[in-house]
Parts: structure tokens; C-alpha cells; sequence
């Protein structure tokens, strides 16, 4: 099904791009700055499992930002939503398979640390996988990476560098945080918050962490950004509603954008 995803994808567009982003909730901003762009929904692309989760638009647009070909995935597929590890991954699959050497990765997650407040864009440093699963489980295909990949680099520290510095030229803070991922879809308990807190995380979502594995399996370096949207449960009067969290990031997307513009260019000329 990779091979002829990538075959069908080659024949929509002769873009060759070598840099991806993935948009999360309400962060599809980046699609009216794309030139020359073909959409496709998920649901024609061979193998591709399509979005149901709200604020997921479930397409993949090839395009160009200035001179530099992009892949967007406007929106994704999440474990909570039925699919398994390969369908919800697959599309990383593909992307690498059609000659993408970076992947930009957006989300939108709950603050766990106090001070990273809603409408904070945070670099992910880290993360810690609370899915209860790995999307590498099962036979390995060493045509696309090792038995055993090693995960102590998985958010690239070169990238995260550039985007530091384009985010201080721009005028937009991006401290960094280690993100927590859970299953879902029900949001966190406040015990639950106070535990993640204690073993370090500082972001919490539902996303991210299997395509993030599967692409450094594929040898991808890997920049990933979190939106937060709201204080995690319990850190607020108010209950977690996934309404405020698109809200939140259709605020932000402007933000998210303007980064994306400055930054994405570098990422593709930093190879």
C-alpha cells in the first residue's frame, strides 16, 4: 500500500518535496501560503486512513513555499479514532518513501507546566510514550530502518536550534518541554496531570509520539511544535472542553504561520 500511495501521490504532482508538516487541531493555517498546490483527500490516497477527529481537515497538499517543495498533512489520524499504529503512521511511511528528509510536526496540547499558559508555542525536547503501545511491534522491514532504532535524539537539536533563532527574529518565544503522550480520547484526570507533572512532562496530548518513532525508524530528522491550548485538568476552574481547544488554536494559527513561513525554508536548506 506504501508503494502505491507514493505511485498515485508522483502522479498528481511532479513536486519532489523534501519537507513535511503535520497540522493538528485547528492549526491549519499554513494551506493559503502554499503555490502550485494539489489537495487530496486522505480518503483517495491508497492505504491512507482518513481523519474523523474534529478540526482535522484529513488531506495532504504538495505545494510550494517560495522556491522549496512542501508536503502538508492538514490533519491526522489518532489511535483514539479506532486505527491501528501502521494506519495512523502510514502516512509518515509514505512521505518518506517519496523522498522527505524533515518533518515538522504540530499539535495541540494541554500546559502541564504552570508556565506554559494557553497560546504558548513550545519546541518538543522530548517525550514520553503513554499509549501503551510502539508502532515499531511486530516484524521489522529493514528497508525501512532498524530492529532497534535509538530515540535519545528523536527531536533534533540542530532543528530546534534554527527554529530558536527564527522564532527570536520574528518575535516569537518557543521555550522547550517534554510531551506526554496518552491514548484518549478522554481528556486526563487531575491525578493523572500530577503524575506526568512528577515524571517530568511538561505538555500533554494524544498524538505526535508513533509518527514522530516511526520516522526516526525511517532515519527522518524530526522538529515538532506544540500549540497549547488549554491548562491541563485540574490546573484550572474550568472543565476541558475540545471546543476551547480548536478555539485556541484558530487564535494561534497566525502565530504558527508566520513561524512557518520564516522557519520551514531553513529547515529545508539545513538538508
Amino acid at each position: 500500500m506504501i508503494d502505491a500511495a507514493v505511485e498515485f501521490l508522483r502522479a498528481r504532482s511532479r513536486l519532489a518535496p523534501t519537507v513535511a508538516v503535520v497540522l493538528g487541531s485547528g492549526l491549519g493555517g499554513l494551506i493559503t501560503e502554499l503555490e502550485d498546490a494539489v489537495a487530496t483527500p486522505y480518503a483517495e490516497i491508497p492505504g491512507w486512513a482518513a481523519s474523523t477527529a474534529i478540526g482535522h481537515a484529513g488531506r495532504l497538499i504538495i505545494g510550494r513555499l517560495g522556491s522549496h517543495a512542501i508536503a502538508v498533512m492538514d490533519g491526522r489520524s489518532h489511535l483514539y479514532e479506532g486505527y491501528s499504529a501502521a494506519q495512523v503512521t502510514h502516512g509518515v511511511r509514505v512521505l518518506g518513501r517519496m523522498g522527505v528528509k524533515t518533518i515538522v510536526f504540530t499539535n495541540a496540547a494541554g500546559g502541564v507546566n504552570a508556565a506554559y499558559g494557553p497560546g504558548t508555542l513550545v519546541l518538543i525536547s522530548d517525550h514520553i510514550n503513554l499509549q501503551g503501545l510502539n508502532p515499531l511491534v511486530g516484524p521489522n522491514d529493514d528497508a525501512f530502518g532498524p530492529r532497534f532504532p535509538d530515540m535519545s535524539d528523536a527531536y533534533s537539536a540542530e532543528l530546534r536550534a534554527i527554529a530558536r533563532r527564527t522564532g527570536e527574529e520574528i518575535g516569537v518565544g518557543l521555550p522547550e518541554g517534554v510531551y506526554a503522550a496518552m491514548l484518549g480520547p478522554s481528556y486526563e484526570t487531575p491525578a493523572e496531570i500530577r503524575f506526568l507533572r512528577t515524571i517530568g512532562a511538561d505538555l500533554v496530548g494524544m498524538s505526535t509520539v508513533p509518527e514522530v518513532i516511526v520516522a526516526r525508524h525511517m532515519g527522518l530528522r524530526v522538529l515538532a511544535i506544540s500549540c497549547v491550548t488549554n491548562a491541563a485538568a485540574g490546573m484550572a476552574p474550568e472543565k476541558l472542553k475540545h471546543e476551547d481547544v480548536l478555539e485556541t488554536g484558530k487564535r494561534m494559527a497566525g502565530t504558527l504561520v508566520k513561524l512557518l513561513r520564516a522557519l520551514l525554508p531553513r529547515v529545508a536548506e539545513a538538508g
